[in-house]
Parts: structure tokens; C-alpha cells; sequence
């Protein structure tokens, strides 16, 4: 009885271990991605208007630090960083490659895990506002409605074109352990 006891010690240890380490692996590779998006919108702001890059130049490459998010109810910035696979997300709100920037004229989609970056989101109501700052500029928008989908429903990405239209994606339901069964879904508008 005593060896199994401290068995099942060990193994809580060992899962508690690894749980730490991922978490702070998280933690360091967002906050690295906020002083690139940081020394980023700093550097453009410094530039003359003629230097900036413009919406229709603007592509970033695959992983790449873009700018930032600033939710101002939940007193939240969040770098966004170019794609959504695991290792994009691990460092901040991840940009939906294929989807738009701002000022580009159709829907731009990001997206972030509900266990970190997107922790509070629930909290977010009609009539909040969610700010981008990229090289180019900084851009608001309005959100105007909310809806939850099942996860595997992709049709929530699509093209909104000459319209544009900022989406904001994460796990539903927030509390939920394991993979969501779930979308939770923002929709936002510019102002």
C-alpha cells in the first residue's frame, strides 16, 4: 500500500512538473512576442509617413510578430502574432493566414486560446471596443454581436469583402478542461 501511495505521489509530481514547465514556456514566448510587437509599433511611430508600409504592402511571413491587441474593458494587450498553429498561439492571439489586416477590406479573423491570452474573454459585451495597432496604424472597432459554435464549424471564416469585419475566435466554454466542443465568437466593426 505504501509503494502505490507514493507512486501516485510521483506521478502527481512529475504531471505537475511538466503542467509548470509548459506554463511558463507560455509566458516567456508571450512576453518575447510583446517586446517584438512593442519595439515594432515604436520603431514605425518614429518613421516619416512616406517610409511606413502601407495596408496593400503589408504580408507578413509565417510566425511573425505583427502588432498588437488592446482589449481596453478587460485592460488587456496581446501580441498578435502571423498564424494559427500551436506554436503561433503559444505566443500570443494568432492572425487566421488568409484573412485580412485592417484597412485591406475584408474580414481579418484572430484567434487565441481561452486559457491564456483569451482568459477574461467572456467578460467582453456589445458596444466594447478591441483596438489593432500594426506598423501602419492603429484601428478600432465595436463589437456588435456574439455567438457560440460547434469547433469543427469553419463557415464563421469567410469573406466580408468591401466590408470589413473583425472576428475574434477562442475555445467555448471557457472553463471547460480539455479540448472545447466549442467556438465562442466576437464579432466586431470598425469605427
Amino acid at each position: 500500500m505504501k509503494k502505490l501511495a507514493f507512486l501516485l505521489m510521483l506521478v502527481g509530481v512529475v504531471l505537475l512538473s511538466v503542467g509548470g514547465y509548459q506554463y511558463f514556456k507560455i509566458q516567456a514566448a508571450e512576453k518575447q512576442a510583446m517586446t517584438e510587437a512593442q519595439s515594432l509599433i515604436e520603431r514605425s511611430s518614429k518613421q516619416d509617413e512616406a517610409e511606413r508600409t502601407t495596408p496593400e504592402e503589408f504580408e507578413p511571413d509565417m510566425n511573425e510578430t505583427v502588432g498588437i491587441l488592446e482589449i481596453p474593458t478587460l485592460e488587456a494587450e496581446l501580441p498578435i502574432v502571423e498564424g494559427t498553429d500551436p506554436d503561433d498561439l503559444d505566443k500570443g492571439v494568432g492572425h487566421y493566414l488568409g484573412s485580412a489586416y485592417p484597412e485591406q477590406n475584408d474580414q481579418i479573423v484572430l484567434s487565441g486560446h481561452r486559457d491564456t491570452v483569451f482568459r477574461s474573454l467572456g467578460d467582453v459585451e456589445v458596444g466594447d471596443t478591441f483596438i489593432v495597432h500594426l506598423e501602419y496604424g492603429s484601428f478600432e472597432y465595436e463589437m456588435v454581436d456574439s455567438k457560440i459554435v460547434d469547433a469543427e464549424d469553419t463557415s464563421i471564416i469567410k469573406s466580408t469583402a468591401p466590408d470589413e469585419e473583425l472576428v475574434i475566435t477562442t475555445c467555448y466554454p471557457f472553463s471547460f478542461v480539455g479540448n472545447a466542443p466549442d467556438r465562442y465568437i466576437i464579432y466586431a466593426k470598425p469605427i
